[in-house]
């Protein structure tokens, strides 16, 4: 089984940049084979990554579901799980060093359970083929709760310099020991920092939350720029605040199983 990154964190803190940006640390590093997994149902990751998706999983649901409803025959004559099967390992797409799949989301209302099911089991399915396996968990701690991924190697945790961002996470590894999910290592990374500094008061709130911080990463106003243009973020320059930052807080931790 592959290396499995997890990533979690409160909604608006970075936390899809900064996955799209240590998939682009580990593919620079000759990492590899990566599968990366958009578990968000407002899927973006893509976006960051500068890759194109043609159908996500939740998408592929509505349409199995259509044709089976409406009493449609399945393209050449397969039944309804073969062809689902086909349209999961065609929704696969190829990026430069990566593969992704994104979960979306179904149409109409109703929670995500059956999608996030069927993306636990093909990512269950694709895990073997991959060194690494990176999943950008929604905002919250509903794909944690659902163990997408199972056991965890690494779990990064992203808080913007908040006292309430901070305290959010905090109640992320607290599911995680009452959920008694197997995770190697836990880390904190703060994004967004005014000069990548910390207050004391948010310092004091990490020592109470019993936060491992690995790093902070500061507030780049070339991320922001790139975001308005429509700019792919692994597009930053090397010398970006940003990814400078986090490059060095990567480097310091062994991907190893």
């Amino acid at each position: 089984m592959g290396y499995k990154i997890a990533v979690a964190g409160k909604g608006g803190t970075g936390k899809t940049t900064l996955t799209g940006l240590l998939i682009d640390y580990l593919v620079k590093k000759g990492s590899g084979p990566i599968l990366a997994v958009d578990a968000d149902a407002n899927a973006n990751l893509n976006e960051v990554l500068g890759t194109d998706i043609e159908e996500t999983i939740g998408q592929i649901k509505e349409d199995v579901n259509k044709k089976s409803l409406s009493g449609d025959n399945f393209p050449g004559g397969m039944m309804k799980a073969d062809y689902l099967k086909y349209k999961l390992n065609a929704s696969v797409t190829e990026g430069d060093g990566y593969d992704l799949i994104v979960m979306g989301r179904s149409q109409g209302p109703g929670c995500y359970c059956y999608v996030n099911g069927i993306l636990k089991a093909q990512v269950d399915s694709l895990s073997g083929n991959y060194d690494y396996i990176v999943v950008d968990n929604e905002a919250g701690m509903e794909h944690l709760s659902r163990k997408l991924i199972d056991p965890i190697d690494t779990l990064f945790l992203i808080s913007d310099c908040s006292r309430r961002g901070i305290q959010a996470v905090g109640r992320i590894k607290q599911l995680v020991a009452e959920l008694k999910l197997t995770v190697g290592q836990i880390f904190l990374i703060v994004n967004r920092a005014p000069e990548g500094k910390l207050n004391s008061g948010i310092k004091e709130e990490i020592k109470k939350q019993e936060l491992d911080l690995v790093g902070v990463v500061p507030m780049d106003q070339m991320v922001y720029q790139f975001d308005s243009d429509g700019k792919a973020l692994v597009e930053l320059p090397e010398d970006s605040s940003c990814r400078k930052a986090l490059n060095e807080i990567l480097s310091k931790i062994q991907f190893e199983n």
